[in-house]
């Protein structure tokens, strides 16, 4: 049986996406999520525990989320968790794990475009606010 590397997170952007274009077209936008986490320790004091997460979106879906996505929004973000290995400037190794998200939904309301309007766009022109948008499959990643 394969292995399955399943993620969903639901939490608010860090920051806004930050994208890069690269050789042939393909985007990438980066961005932090943070989930929040409530308990009580043994005083039973509420103590809140943030984890960051870095998260990677590619091709379409980071285009949408250059558009869409602004820093504080609440958004569910489901993907697979991937660690890689790159060069730092004084050439050491450095590892970092992040989400490819596959899937992320714009939660808690409209997105705000500048002056307080509300973004109403979709690729047909017809109004309609924007909330889940996937990553297509790449062609040698069909099962068949």
């Amino acid at each position: 049986m394969a292995g399955i590397n399943k993620v969903i997170l639901v939490g608010n952007l860090g920051k806004d996406p930050e994208v890069r274009h690269l050789e042939g077209g393909i985007s990438v936008a980066n961005f932090t999520l943070a989930t929040n986490e409530y308990y009580k320790d043994k005083q039973g004091t509420r103590v809140e525990r943030t984890e960051w997460h870095n998260i990677a979106a590619w091709r379409g879906l980071a285009e949408m989320a250059d558009k869409y996505l602004k820093k504080g929004q609440q958004v569910y973000v489901e993907g697979k968790i991937r660690t890689r290995q790159y060069q730092d400037k004084d050439n050491q190794t450095r590892y970092i794990t992040e989400i490819i998200a596959e899937e992320i939904t714009m939660l808690g309301g409209r997105p705000q475009l500048q002056g307080g309007q509300s973004t109403q766009v979709t690729e047909s022109g017809a109004p309609e606010t924007p909330q889940t948008f996937r990553q297509e499959p790449e062609l040698d990643q069909l099962p068949f």
